[in-house]
């Protein structure tokens, strides 16, 4: 016989902040089949930023010397210290913390099991339970792809062979490594072992890393990779070969030089991640999927199927964990007006604003960006005006001695309302955000520059400079 809730909610990354006071008491049911917290405090957002901190200071050190500070003794990294620092003595507390709170709450009960659709707000679990609700959540989030190749279409950690989710936990950096891809992960991951000592080899079926970015950024950062480790554009893995003698891969390449290979002792495949709505059976719920496997859901989050919403990965294209918790805080709201709870009678529902949507890759240097890009522009025939700013060119620009750093701006000529931004540089993902309220509250560029102290000679004046370089109407 099922075992009857109020809400499920299936997933505890952003899926575990819907519980607000205002569903106090409701009978909740809570299923997660890994660890609590979801991809980005486990294997995702947190631990690679605080992984990226330290080979961030490693490449600084190296690049002292042009501001006339020399380093006299190499700098030495102690891997298990950098990666307990991360897991033992921040993540793992964080993670089982999170679960013993849900546990001892009275109305949630905790499921510990992988979860499957068999009917409307019906689920069986792995455990050979059958639970339903009046209302489901779906926040299963998604899940790191691999390769179609023999040796690399499986996780297995002891062998070498990683995705994102394992090789932040390794007992030891190898000493070669191959990295499987091209995108934000693949990249953020190159920098890291990269700088911390290790040979990275990193192979990008198509002719530019970060292909999804402005072309001018891409391009630039393309050059930087390739500056810092073994970069092969435009290649693919073939085949993979494991020595049962020395423990290190061979991996078969086919790329602008031919048939290659190349020798390592780790291969991390970082070639993108899909939704887990499938896995989950939800069409048996009547939720429908899309084309790419993500979840159907409407302005307010809703899906397809009656009293069932979805949020976060499993729900949009983005996976970007601000994307989640944006998207769940208009569920906790839309729960608590359709259950009749919220403290405003007159309340009614929200809708996700999914118009400014930023992203930032923690490389270095940083890159962050918001809206289309300028062939995306172009392609669309959207009007626009476009300025470049270097970071070079400004008064911080010269104490940084930076040489390769732009913000790109797009603007409507005759509104002057900002599309979108591009940023490469030192801090982008910090420097963007004014523009992103600017977009977001619809302030004319203008406004913004002349509205305001901009503080001299801080690293914001690219900003400043950026927008009153557009070539505005009027």
């Amino acid at each position: 016989m099922a075992t009857h809730h109020d809400l499920i909610i299936i997933g505890t990354g952003s899926g575990n902040s819907l519980l607000t006071p205002e569903l106090e008491g409701l009978d909740v049911a809570i299923v997660e089949e890994g660890t609590f917290g979801g991809t980005c405090l486990n294997v995702g957002c947190i631990p690679t930023k605080m992984l990226v901190l330290p080979a961030d200071r490693v490449l600084e050190s190296r690049e002292a010397e042009r501001l006339g500070v020399h380093i006299s003794r190499d700098v030495t990294v102690d891997w298990p210290a950098i990666r307990d620092r991360i897991f033992t003595d921040r993540i793992d507390q964080i993670a089982s913390g999170g679960e013993r709170y849900r546990r001892s709450q009275d109305h949630v009960t905790v499921y510990a099991a992988t979860a499957r659709f068999v009917g409307e707000r019906r689920l069986t679990l792995s455990t050979g339970e059958e639970i339903t609700a009046d209302r489901v959540v779906v926040a299963a989030g998604s899940r790191a792809d691999l390769l179609d190749v023999d040796g690399l279409d499986r996780v297995d950690p002891a062998r070498g062979v990683h995705t994102s989710d394992t090789v932040m936990r390794v007992d030891e950096l190898p000493k070669r490594m191959a990295i499987v891809g091209g995108g934000f992960v693949a990249c953020e991951f190159a920098h890291v072992f990269g700088s911390l000592g290790v040979e990275v080899t990193q192979i990008q079926r198509s002719s530019r890393l970060l292909r999804v970015e402005d072309e001018e950024i891409s391009r630039r950062y393309t050059e930087l990779a390739r500056g810092h480790h073994d970069v092969r554009l435009e290649t693919t893995v073939s085949s993979a070969v494991r020595s049962d003698t020395t423990g290190t891969w061979t991996l078969g390449l086919k790329g602008l030089d031919g048939d290659t290979d190349v020798e390592v002792d780790a291969v991390l495949v970082a070639i993108g991640r899909t939704p887990n709505g499938a896995r989950l059976g939800v069409e048996a719920a009547g939720i429908e999927l899309d084309d790419r496997g993500v979840v159907v859901v409407d302005e307010q989050q809703r899906t397809t199927a009656d009293g069932v919403w979805a949020l976060g990965d499993v729900a949009n294209s983005w996976q970007l964990k601000h994307v989640a918790n944006h998207e769940a805080r208009v569920v906790a709201h839309n729960l608590a007006v359709d259950t009749g709870r919220h403290r405003d009678p007159a309340a009614t529902p929200m809708e996700a604003d999914h118009r400014f949507v930023p992203h930032a890759v923690f490389e270095h240097p940083q890159i962050a960006a918001f809206g289309p890009t300028r062939a995306e522009l172009e392609e669309s025939g959207t009007p626009h005006v476009s300025y470049t700013q270097s970071f070079g060119d400004t008064a911080y620009g010269w104490a940084l001695e930076d040489t390769t750093g732009i913000l790109t701006v797009h603007a409507d000529p005759t509104t002057g309302l900002l599309l979108s931004a591009h940023c490469m540089g030192p801090h982008a993902s910090t420097l963007i955000q004014p523009l992103i309220q600017a977009a977001s509250f619809g302030q004319p560029a203008r406004e913004v520059a002349r509205g305001q102290y901009w503080i001299h000679p801080a690293l914001a004046e690219v900003v400043e400079n950026a927008l009153l370089g557009l070539d505005l109407e009027g």
